[in-house]
C-alpha cells in the first residue's frame, strides 16, 4: 500500500483528514433507514448515506462486544489481538491503529463504551463508561483514572463529553475521534422523552420468529429466544425491581417518570394473563418499542455531531464512520442477541462520509469487513500499514466500487461459550451466495445455506446431493482461510475431523 508517511514519522507532507469514529453496540441493520428498514426513521444515520458511502455487504469476524472493539483497534481477527470473549483484559501493549496515528502528528480520543477491561492505551484522552455502563447515571472513568458518576442520560452525556474534547483539542492538528455508544444494548432503557415513543406501532412479527429449528441443533440447544430468554423484569420491565443496579442511580425525577411509564406496561401485563405464543408477540412488541426508543436518542445524538462538523466547517476534511460492533436479532428466528454467524448478527451496518474522496450516495456491494476498519482509517490518514494487520484499507472500493479484484469471501470465527445464551462456537466461510459453518464443542456439526434460495437461513442443506461439489469446494476455501489467518484452533479441528 502506497503511502506519503512512514511508521514513525511526525512531520505530514499532505494534508492529513480528521476523523469521527462512531461505534455503536448491537444496532440491527435492519433497524437503519439507510439499509431498507422500516421499523423506525434514522435521518441522521441515513443523511451519512447519502453524503458518502453505504456498505451492502459488512461483516464482523466474531459477534460479540468486546471482541469486535478489539478488532477495531488492531485490524485483526481475535485469535491474533488475543481477545475471543467479553470480560478478560485486552492486550493494550499490541499494536494499536491510535497509537499509530499519534506517531503520526494525530491527537486521538476515545469517549463511551470501551469495554475491554483495562483502560485505554494509544489515545492522549479517553473519558469511558465504567465497565458495561449504566443508561442513567453512569460512572465514566476519565484520562487521570479518576471514576465520576455522571448525571443524566449515557447517550447524551457521551455526545456532551465528545463535544466538549472537540472544543478544546489544538485546532492546529488533524484528529481522531473514537465515540463508544451504549446504545443499543440490553437492557434498553430509553430517554425521558422517548419513552412511549413507539407505543402506537404494532410492528410485525419476522415470518420466522416461531422457528423450530430443524435440522440446525446449534440453534435448537442456544438460550436467546425471547420466549423463554427475555427476562420479564429486567428486560421487559414488568414489575420493576427498582433497587437493582440500573434503577437504584435514579434521581427522583428520572424514577418518577420511568415508573408512571413502566407501571402502565406492567398494569397491561397483568390485565391481559397472556401464555403461550401470545405471550410470546407480546414481549416482542415490548422489545421491540424500547429498543427503538433507544435507537431514536441515539440518532438525535449523532445529529448533534453532525450538526457540530457542519457549523465549524469541518465536513469537507473530516472522515465521519457510522457502524454497529455487529448485527442483531430483532424477533429473527425468535431470537435478540447476536453470535451466530447467521445473516442477522453476521451483517453489520458500516457508513462512511468523506467529501474530499466519496462521491455522495455511494452504494458498495463488495466485501468488508471490521478486521479492515484500522488499515481504512490508517490509509485515509496517510499512514503506512503494518504488515501485521490482518485487514486491508477499503479506500480502493471508496475511489472505485468497480474495481477488479477484490475478496469475495469472509472467514467469521466464534468462541464464548456456554454463558451466556449457550450458542455453540463455530467457524465458517460465507460467499455472495453460499455459507458454510462448522460448529464445535457443544455441536459437532456442519452447516450448509444457499443464500439466494433461502436468505433466512431456514433450511440447512448439507447433506443434499446436489451441494456436494460445491461444499467441497467451500471446505477448500475455508481451509485456505484458516492458513491465511492461522487460526490454530480451526485447524486443528478440521485435521482431527479428516483423520
Amino acid at each position: 500500500m502506497s503511502s506519503n508517511l512512514v511508521l514513525g514519522q511526525t512531520t505530514p507532507v499532505v494534508k492529513q483528514p480528521n476523523i469521527v469514529f462512531i461505534i455503536s453496540d448491537d444496532h440491527a441493520f435492519q433497524a437503519i433507514g439507510a439499509y431498507g428498514g422500516k421499523l423506525m426513521p434514522t435521518p441522521n444515520i441515513d443523511r451519512i448515506a447519502k453524503e458518502g458511502a453505504i456498505f451492502q455487504n459488512s461483516f464482523v469476524t466474531n459477534s460479540i462486544c468486546g471482541p469486535s472493539r478489539a478488532t477495531l483497534l488492531t485490524g485483526k481477527y481475535s485469535h491474533q489481538n488475543g481477545y475471543a470473549v467479553n470480560e478478560n483484559k485486552f492486550d493494550v501493549n499490541q499494536f494499536l491503529f491510535s497509537r499509530l496515528l499519534q506517531k503520526n502528528n494525530y491527537q486521538t480520543a476515545w469517549v463511551g463504551k470501551w469495554h475491554l477491561g483495562n483502560l485505554p492505551q494509544g489515545f492522549d484522552y479517553f473519558n469511558i463508561i465504567k465497565g458495561q455502563g449504566n443508561y442513567y447515571n453512569p460512572d465514566f472513568i476519565n484520562t487521570n483514572n479518576d471514576t465520576v458518576k455522571q448525571n443524566g442520560y449515557v447517550t447524551n452525556i457521551i455526545t456532551e463529553k465528545s463535544l466538549d474534547w472537540l472544543n478544546n483539542r489544538d485546532p492546529n492538528k488533524p484528529f481522531c475521534l473514537v465515540i463508544g455508544e451504549k446504545a443499543t444494548h440490553r437492557e434498553w432503557i430509553p430517554d425521558l422523552p422517548d419513552l412511549g415513543a413507539f407505543d402506537a406501532v404494532d410492528f410485525p412479527l419476522p415470518t420466522n420468529f416461531f422457528d423450530s429449528y430443524e435440522g440446525r441443533p446449534a440453534a435448537a440447544h442456544q438460550d436467546m429466544t425471547i420466549e423463554k430468554t427475555m427476562r420479564t423484569i429486567e428486560d421487559v420491565k414488568v414489575h420493576m425491581d427498582y433497587v437493582s443496579d440500573d434503577y437504584k442511580r435514579l434521581n427522583e425525577e428520572q424514577r418518577a417518570v420511568l415508573k408512571k411509564y413502566y407501571d402502565g406496561i406492567t398494569k397491561e401485563f397483568d390485565e391481559k394473563k397472556l401464555t403461550g405464543q401470545e405471550l410470546s408477540k407480546w414481549k416482542f412488541q415490548r422489545y421491540m418499542k424500547d429498543y427503538l426508543a433507544v435507537a431514536k436518542s441515539m440518532d438525535r445524538n449523532i445529529g448533534k455531531i453532525l450538526e457540530y462538523l457542519d457549523q465549524n466547517n469541518l465536513v469537507d476534511n473530516t472522515v465521519l464512520v457510522y457502524v454497529s460492533d455487529q448485527g442483531f436479532y430483532l424477533g429473527e428466528h425468535g431470537w435478540f442477541d447476536k453470535r451466530f454467524m447467521y445473516e442477522e448478527s453476521l451483517k453489520t451496518p458500516f457508513l462512511i462520509r468523506y467529501p474530499a474522496m466519496i462521491k455522495p450516495g455511494t452504494n458498495i456491494t463488495r466485501f468488508a469487513s471490521n478486521i479492515d476498519w484500522a488499515p481504512t482509517i490508517l490509509d485515509l490518514a496517510h499512514v503506512k500499514i503494518p504488515n501485521e494487520v490482518q485487514g486491508v484499507s477499503l479506500v480502493p472500493l471508496l475511489k472505485n466500487n468497480l474495481i477488479k479484484q477484490w475478496k469475495d469471501e469472509l472467514y467469521y470465527h466464534y468462541y464464548e461459550y456456554p454463558e451466556p445464551h449457550h450458542v455453540s462456537p463455530h467457524f465458517g466461510i460465507r460467499t455472495a451466495q453460499y455459507k458454510l459453518i462448522r460448529f464445535y464443542n457443544a455441536e459437532k456439526n456442519w452447516e450448509f445455506y444457499d443464500l439466494k434460495k433461502d436468505p433466512t437461513e431456514m433450511k440447512n442443506v448439507i447433506g443434499n446431493k446436489q451441494y456436494q461439489m460445491t461444499i467441497v469446494h467451500l471446505k477448500n476455501r475455508l481451509n485456505k482461510l484458516i492458513e491465511k489467518y492461522q487460526d490454530q484452533e480451526a485447524k486443528e479441528i478440521l485435521q482431527k475431523e479428516s483423520n
